[in-house]
């Protein structure tokens, strides 16, 4: 899983600076989500799976596909 979201950070072309801003965070903090030093929370799994475009299960590696799964409309 962590490595995924570090394939993801860089394939944008992002520092771990401009994720950890986008999430309200400290640059060590989202550092210690990538390394897996630190469990993430659910809210920062959902802002992370809209801010790439894919799914939390994709994040998390419970599938290879990283089309998102359609929205609930409630």
């Amino acid at each position: 899983m962590y490595k995924r979201l570090r394939d993801l950070r860089e394939d944008a072309d992002k520092p771990q600076k401009d994720i950890a801003d986008y999430l309200k965070c400290t640059q060590v903090c989202y550092s210690n989500y990538e390394m897996g030093k630190r469990d993430i929370p659910t809210d920062v799994l959902i802002a992370l799976a809209d801010y790439y475009h894919t799914s939390i299960d994709y994040l998390l590696g419970i599938t290879d596909k990283k089309e998102p799964y359609p929205r609930c409309e409630h």
